[in-house]
């Protein structure tokens, strides 16, 4: 097998795994299904990624990449908290819609069960908190709420009510209950200005070095 033979296997494989996870479940993943969606030899998930769940893995981990770059593009115009609610909002229905909710949901269910998986789901979330923070720092950094609660805090809140978000959009088809969520943020949000409204400083106060 050619280098760009294997290449290209490698991302037929990441692509059918994604897509077999979000109609098949975890459980109607194999390696089988995944090589069938492919339309390759199964013997080549275990050549190529070791194992189902590594390959799973890998899936996650390239919708996790093309998010990423997208979500930082779409928060960076965010000035207000207002604003943050609304990028966040739009990001939740692009995800439901772009099918990584169910990918990423499908996955943590089976992290219950299986402590490998669990580690690796967690050590994936890191990168998420990271950027939820450095958003939050950007917007609200210095204010009042900022004090209250601190970015990283916020980041942590954010990324846990977002897992709680996905595993019960997957569970109820009634999408209006989580959309009744993020309306009430919505209304909540410009009611919080004047605790993100960035203190002036004081005669004489210099920034930290």
């Amino acid at each position: 097998m050619t280098k760009q033979a294997g290449t290209e296997t490698r991302e037929r494989l990441i692509e059918a795994a994604a897509a077999t996870l979000r109609t098949e479940g975890y459980a109607g993943t194999s390696a089988r299904t995944i090589a069938r969606a492919a339309g390759v030899n199964a013997a080549l998930v275990f050549y190529h990624f070791g194992g189902v769940d590594p390959l799973l893995l890998a899936a996650l981990d390239r919708s996790s990449e093309q998010r990423m770059a997208t979500y930082r593009e779409a928060v960076a115009g965010a000035r207000t908290l207002e604003e943050l609610v609304a990028a966040a909002t739009e990001i939740y229905r692009a995800d439901l819609e772009g099918g990584h909710i169910t990918l990423f949901s499908e996955l943590v269910g089976a992290g219950i069960a299986r402590p490998e998986l669990r580690a690796e789901i967690v050590k994936r979330s890191d990168p998420w908190i990271d950027f939820v923070e450095q958003t939050l720092d950007r917007v609200i950094g210095g204010s009042p709420l900022a004090k209250l609660l601190p970015p990283r805090d916020l980041a942590y809140a954010a990324i846990t009510y977002y897992l709680g978000v996905n595993l019960f959009t997957h569970l109820d088809a009634d999408r209006s209950r989580t959309e009744a969520l993020f309306t009430l943020a919505e209304r909540v949000a410009p009611r919080a200005k004047l605790l993100t409204m960035r203190l002036p400083r004081r005669r004489g106060e210099t920034s930290a070095t």
